[in-house]
């Protein structure tokens, strides 16, 4: 039997791909910013209301995992691979995720973030 629950590791993904997710867009952000674009606004729209379902989810999360006594360790990073520890309610599970899969995911749920951004304008565009 699993030392850690199977509906707690949705939450210590969340906790894995969430502040990449973050912390990626909020480099976009600055690089549209900076950019030539000459109309910059609808980028960094869609890019600020896909942060911020990103953030909502992540207080969330971490709402849920104080809740349930869970934590996050990142143990380290080779070129191939990245380990994490979970713990929860006392209980440790090592894991390791390559690092190809940790990039490739966070791109899936970066394209998830913009369509429900997208489909927020496009309410907003056809109430107003």
């Amino acid at each position: 039997m699993p030392l850690i629950p199977g509906e707690a590791l949705p939450y210590f993904e969340n906790m894995i791909y969430l502040p990449m997710i973050v912390s990626v867009l909020e480099r976009d952000r600055e690089a549209i910013e900076i950019s030539s674009f000459k109309l910059k606004g609808p980028y960094i729209n869609i890019v600020e209301r896909a942060l911020k379902s990103v953030r909502a989810d992540l207080k969330e999360t971490n709402t849920y995992a104080r809740s349930k006594n869970m934590k996050l360790i990142k143990n380290g990073k080779n070129g191939t691979f990245t380990e994490y520890t979970f713990i929860h309610s006392g209980y440790e599970d090592k894991r390791r995720y390559l690092n190809v899969r940790l990039r490739n995911r966070t791109e899936e749920l970066i394209n998830v973030y913009f369509a429900m951004a997208g489909k927020q304008s496009i309410k907003g565009a056809a109430t107003t």
